[in-house]
Protein backbone atom coordinates (compact mmCIF):
# COMPACT_ATOMS: atom_id res chain seq x y z
CA UNK A 1 0.00 0.00 0.00
CA UNK A 2 1.32 3.42 -0.93
CA UNK A 3 1.99 5.76 2.00
CA UNK A 4 -0.57 8.50 2.62
CA UNK A 5 0.89 11.80 3.81
CA UNK A 6 -1.82 12.10 6.49
CA UNK A 7 -0.20 9.21 8.39
CA UNK A 8 3.24 10.78 8.66
CA UNK A 9 4.67 11.66 12.06
CA UNK A 10 7.58 14.11 12.24
CA UNK A 11 9.57 12.83 15.21
CA UNK A 12 12.68 15.01 15.13
CA UNK A 13 11.05 17.88 17.04
CA UNK A 14 9.50 15.60 19.68
CA UNK A 15 10.96 15.27 23.15
CA UNK A 16 11.76 11.83 24.53
CA UNK A 17 8.70 10.21 26.10
CA UNK A 18 5.14 9.40 25.08
CA UNK A 19 3.19 11.28 22.42
CA UNK A 20 -0.42 10.71 21.35
CA UNK A 21 -1.72 10.88 17.77
CA UNK A 22 -5.07 10.04 16.24
CA UNK A 23 -5.87 9.22 12.65
CA UNK A 24 -9.30 8.77 11.09
CA UNK A 25 -9.46 6.32 8.23
CA UNK A 26 -12.08 7.25 5.66
CA UNK A 27 -12.69 6.60 1.96
CA UNK A 28 -9.23 7.77 0.70
CA UNK A 29 -7.52 5.16 2.91
CA UNK A 30 -9.82 2.35 1.77
CA UNK A 31 -9.42 3.35 -1.88
CA UNK A 32 -5.62 3.41 -1.55
CA UNK A 33 -5.55 0.03 0.21
CA UNK A 34 -6.31 -1.84 -3.00
CA UNK A 35 -8.50 -4.28 -1.06
CA UNK A 36 -11.45 -5.15 -3.29
CA UNK A 37 -13.48 -6.41 -0.35
CA UNK A 38 -13.22 -3.11 1.54
CA UNK A 39 -15.89 -0.73 0.23
CA UNK A 40 -15.11 2.06 2.70
CA UNK A 41 -15.61 2.71 6.37
CA UNK A 42 -14.81 4.89 9.32
CA UNK A 43 -12.03 3.71 11.65
CA UNK A 44 -10.23 5.68 14.35
CA UNK A 45 -6.61 4.77 15.01
CA UNK A 46 -5.03 5.92 18.26
CA UNK A 47 -1.24 5.89 18.18
CA UNK A 48 0.96 6.19 21.24
CA UNK A 49 4.52 6.91 20.20
CA UNK A 50 7.26 6.24 22.77
CA UNK A 51 10.36 8.11 21.71
CA UNK A 52 13.83 7.53 23.09
CA UNK A 53 17.26 8.40 21.74
CA UNK A 54 17.59 5.15 19.77
CA UNK A 55 14.03 3.82 19.35
CA UNK A 56 10.51 4.78 18.41
CA UNK A 57 7.81 2.40 19.59
CA UNK A 58 4.40 2.92 18.01
CA UNK A 59 1.40 1.31 19.72
CA UNK A 60 -1.61 1.39 17.38
CA UNK A 61 -5.21 0.70 18.38
CA UNK A 62 -7.84 0.71 15.65
CA UNK A 63 -11.61 0.64 16.19
CA UNK A 64 -14.49 1.35 13.85
CA UNK A 65 -16.56 0.06 10.96
CA UNK A 66 -15.39 -1.32 7.63
CA UNK A 67 -17.93 -1.57 4.82
CA UNK A 68 -17.78 -4.83 2.91
CA UNK A 69 -20.05 -7.50 1.47
CA UNK A 70 -21.35 -10.50 3.38
CA UNK A 71 -19.76 -13.73 2.20
CA UNK A 72 -23.04 -15.56 2.68
CA UNK A 73 -25.70 -13.31 1.08
CA UNK A 74 -23.48 -10.72 -0.68
CA UNK A 75 -25.45 -7.94 1.01
CA UNK A 76 -23.82 -4.82 2.44
CA UNK A 77 -22.15 -5.38 5.80
CA UNK A 78 -20.77 -2.82 8.25
CA UNK A 79 -18.16 -4.96 9.98
CA UNK A 80 -17.03 -3.75 13.41
CA UNK A 81 -13.28 -4.06 13.72
CA UNK A 82 -10.89 -3.69 16.65
CA UNK A 83 -7.18 -4.33 16.38
CA UNK A 84 -3.87 -3.57 18.02
CA UNK A 85 -0.33 -3.61 16.75
CA UNK A 86 3.08 -2.54 17.95
CA UNK A 87 5.84 -1.43 15.62
CA UNK A 88 9.39 -0.63 16.71
CA UNK A 89 11.64 1.68 14.70
CA UNK A 90 15.38 1.74 15.32
CA UNK A 91 16.94 5.17 14.92
CA UNK A 92 20.50 3.85 14.82
CA UNK A 93 20.52 3.13 11.08
CA UNK A 94 21.59 -0.45 11.69
CA UNK A 95 21.20 -3.40 9.41
CA UNK A 96 17.81 -4.78 8.49
CA UNK A 97 16.72 -7.70 10.64
CA UNK A 98 14.41 -10.65 10.10
CA UNK A 99 12.20 -9.35 12.89
CA UNK A 100 8.95 -8.00 11.39
CA UNK A 101 8.39 -5.88 14.47
CA UNK A 102 11.69 -3.99 14.17
CA UNK A 103 12.32 -1.58 11.29
CA UNK A 104 15.66 0.20 10.93
CA UNK A 105 15.43 3.81 9.85
CA UNK A 106 18.14 5.74 8.07
CA UNK A 107 20.26 8.00 10.30
CA UNK A 108 18.94 11.03 8.42
CA UNK A 109 15.27 10.08 8.81
CA UNK A 110 13.10 12.72 10.44
CA UNK A 111 9.64 11.21 10.03
CA UNK A 112 7.83 7.89 9.85
CA UNK A 113 4.80 7.03 7.77
CA UNK A 114 2.42 4.60 9.46
CA UNK A 115 0.07 3.89 6.52
CA UNK A 116 1.44 0.40 5.89
CA UNK A 117 1.41 -0.53 9.59
CA UNK A 118 -2.13 0.76 10.05
CA UNK A 119 -3.16 -1.32 7.03
CA UNK A 120 -1.53 -4.40 8.60
CA UNK A 121 -3.33 -3.74 11.88
CA UNK A 122 -6.70 -3.65 10.10
CA UNK A 123 -5.95 -6.60 7.84
CA UNK A 124 -5.06 -8.77 10.83
CA UNK A 125 -8.15 -7.67 12.77
CA UNK A 126 -10.61 -8.71 10.06
CA UNK A 127 -11.36 -12.43 9.89
CA UNK A 128 -11.16 -14.28 6.60
CA UNK A 129 -14.90 -14.89 6.50
CA UNK A 130 -17.25 -11.94 7.04
CA UNK A 131 -20.93 -12.70 7.53
CA UNK A 132 -23.94 -11.00 9.07
CA UNK A 133 -25.03 -11.98 12.55
CA UNK A 134 -27.46 -14.91 12.68
CA UNK A 135 -30.77 -13.95 11.06
CA UNK A 136 -29.50 -10.70 9.51
CA UNK A 137 -28.69 -11.96 6.01
CA UNK A 138 -30.95 -11.15 3.07
CA UNK A 139 -34.13 -13.25 3.63
CA UNK A 140 -34.49 -14.07 -0.08
CA UNK A 141 -30.95 -15.43 -0.26
CA UNK A 142 -31.45 -17.37 2.99
CA UNK A 143 -34.56 -19.00 1.49
CA UNK A 144 -32.65 -20.10 -1.61
CA UNK A 145 -29.75 -21.40 0.50
CA UNK A 146 -32.12 -23.48 2.66
CA UNK A 147 -33.39 -25.20 -0.48
CA UNK A 148 -29.84 -26.11 -1.49
CA UNK A 149 -28.81 -27.64 1.84
CA UNK A 150 -28.28 -31.39 1.59
CA UNK A 151 -29.59 -33.09 4.72
CA UNK A 152 -28.22 -36.63 4.40
CA UNK A 153 -25.06 -38.27 5.56
CA UNK A 154 -22.67 -39.16 2.78
CA UNK A 155 -22.15 -42.88 2.34
CA UNK A 156 -18.67 -43.92 3.42
CA UNK A 157 -16.22 -45.17 0.87
CA UNK A 158 -16.33 -49.01 1.00
CA UNK A 159 -12.54 -49.20 0.74
CA UNK A 160 -12.29 -47.91 4.34
CA UNK A 161 -14.36 -50.84 5.58
CA UNK A 162 -12.03 -53.31 3.82
CA UNK A 163 -8.98 -51.61 5.35
CA UNK A 164 -10.58 -51.71 8.80
CA UNK A 165 -11.24 -55.46 8.40
CA UNK A 166 -7.58 -56.00 7.46
CA UNK A 167 -6.47 -54.03 10.49
CA UNK A 168 -8.73 -56.08 12.79
CA UNK A 169 -7.39 -59.34 11.32
CA UNK A 170 -3.79 -58.25 12.01
CA UNK A 171 -4.63 -57.39 15.62
CA UNK A 172 -6.34 -60.75 16.19
CA UNK A 173 -3.42 -62.71 14.68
Amino acid sequence: MDPLKDHTIEFTGLKDGQHEFQFVLAQPFFDASGEEEWQGGHVKVDVTLDKSTSLLVAHMKAAGEVKMHCDRCDGPLDFHVEGEQRQIFSLTGGEDTDDDELVSLDDRAHSINLTHYIYECLRLAIPIRHVHAEGQCDPEVEQVLRKLIVEHEPTPDPRWAVLKDLQNKERNS
